[in-house]
Parts: structure tokens; C-alpha cells; sequence
């Protein structure tokens, strides 16, 4: 069955408030975020189609300044549905607006942009046919969505090894590869480039993973977590089972990466 809405993503208020928690921390432990994020950078089009860019899901604000270098802050819009990460984002200063909203429901005219750049943001989005459909609406004919997500198979070290100990989610789930494959194809939008890349991390201990995850505000935020605080022989035998991913470099940690470059129809093309 395609996951047309994720029933099993967090509700977006505690994902909104986690990302909150997390604006002062976030950017001193995102060098995943940041290198997916260049890659993506590097696959839009020299020159995108008039009309304001947005940087869709823009946290702290890092690609939204780079974007704004590169495309002109003038006509810049940075939105978030962390109010936390906007307040973060403006007090660094900027020329582009900034803007409360969310993916599913942007609060844009119909055919306002350009450019929609997102990256690794749309995965919280449980229901991303509207995101697409969002995206297409407001994008103008000729205009461009390019985005970064992620997909099953992400942490899988991690689930693995939680499955070891208990059967409780304790790892964020994402939908599956082949169902961004079938929303996008079905989305109005032609598809121009659409990739799974796996990115792997490297950590001295399992501690310094689950530090970081928190620290960027993705940590468990799933239905069906276990609450309180987690049991000493619970947390040993996670330890014991994640020794089996340690290679040369350290713990392992695997993150399945979705790039996706999708353009809007120009007027009069079906």
C-alpha cells in the first residue's frame, strides 16, 4: 500500500515545538544537514524563473542567506513552521520576509514564485501529495521545486538495535523510496531528477548520536514512544547490539537521503 498520509508521523505541534527547543543547538551539530543541503544547492538551475524564491522549512536560516546571495534577498521569503527557528533566524538579520507556515498549507498566492528550495524538511510532512500540490500552485508555469528528504532505511543501525532490546518505536519513521517515486510522478509537476543517496556518520558512542539527534530536535517524536526515562539494562543491551555497526571509523549511522528537482509546466504545456 502507497503511504499517501502517514498515519505514524508525530503531530506537527510537537514537531514545530521540538524544532523551537532546538534553534540555539541546531547549527552547531548539522553537518549532515549542511552537506545534503549544499548538494542540493548544486542542482538548481543557474537562473530560475522570475518571481520570489522561499526556502521551504528554513530553520535557522543558513540556505535561506545563501540563497539570498545567490538569487537576491529582495524577493525572499524564509518559512518555517517552528516559530522558535524564525526568531533564531531574524535575529541574525536579513532583507527577505520570514514567515510562520506550513508545507501542507502555505500561505503564498497562487503562481508567487520562482524557486522553492527545502531541504531535509518535507520527511515530517504526513501528508506530501498536498505538499506537492502546495508546491505546484504556487510555483510559477516554468518554475522549480527542489527539494531533500528522507526515506526508509534511515538509522536503520539504530532501529535495529533498539529491536534488539524492545519492540517499541524508538526511531523516527520515514515513507518509503518508491512512494516519492509515485507522488511526484502523480503530481502535475515533471520530474527532472528524483535520487536516493545514502549519507553515513560516524560516532565514538551511541551517546553521541542520540546527543546530536536531540540537539537538532529530531529525536523520537514518533506515535507509540516509550515514556520516561529508558531502563539501565534496556540501555546496555542497545549498546551491546549497536558494537555489531562499529567499523574502523566508529558507530555507523546511515541516513537514506531523497534529492528531488521537479519543474511546473510552462503556460500551455499539459
Amino acid at each position: 500500500m502507497t503511504d499517501l498520509a502517514l498515519p505514524h508521523l508525530p503531530d506537527k505541534r510537537q514537531v514545530a515545538a521540538s524544532f523551537s527547543r532546538a534553534a540555539a543547538s541546531y547549527d552547531s551539530v548539522a553537518a549532515l544537514q549542511r552537506g545534503v543541503g549544499q548538494a542540493l544547492l548544486e542542482q538548481l538551475p543557474a537562473a530560475p524563473e522570475a518571481g520570489a524564491w522561499l526556502d521551504l522549512g528554513s530553520g535557522t536560516g543558513y540556505f535561506s542567506r545563501q540563497l539570498a546571495q545567490r538569487f537576491g534577498a529582495g524577493q525572499g521569503l524564509a518559512l518555517d513552521i517552528a516559530e522558535g527557528m524564525l526568531r533564531h533566524a531574524r535575529a541574525q538579520g536579513a532583507e527577505y520576509a520570514f514567515i510562520a507556515g506550513d508545507a501542507e498549507r502555505l500561505p503564498l498566492r497562487d503562481n508567487s514564485c520562482g524557486l522553492i528550495f527545502s531541504s531535509l524538511a518535507l520527511q515530517w510532512c504526513a501528508d506530501f501529495a498536498a505538499v506537492l500540490a502546495e508546491a505546484r500552485r504556487v510555483l510559477r508555469p516554468g518554475g522549480t521545486l527542489a527539494f531533500s528528504s528522507l526515506c526508509a532505511g534511515t538509522l536503520f543501525e539504530l532501529r535495529e538495535s533498539w529491536r534488539a532490546v524492545d519492540g517499541m518505536v524508538h526511531v523516527n519513521r520515514f515513507r518509503r523510496f518508491e512512494d516519492y517515486q509515485q507522488l511526484c510522478a502523480a503530481s502535475g509537476l515533471q520530474v527532472q531528477r528524483l535520487t536516493v543517496q545514502p549519507w553515513q556518520l560516524h560516532y565514538p558512542d551511541v551517546r553521541a548520536l542520540t546527543h546530536e539527534l536531540k540537539a537538532l530536535g529530531a529525536h523520537n517524536l514518533n506515535p507509540g514512544r516509550p515514556g520516561g526515562l529508558t531502563g539501565r539494562a534496556r540501555l546496555q543491551g542497545l549498546l551491546q547490539a549497536y558494537e555489531a555497526y562499529r567499523d574502523e571509523a566508529g558507530l555507523a549511522a546511515t541516513y537514506q537521503v531523497v534529492y528531488a528537482v521537479l519543474s511546473k509546466p510552462a503556460m500551455g504545456v499539459a
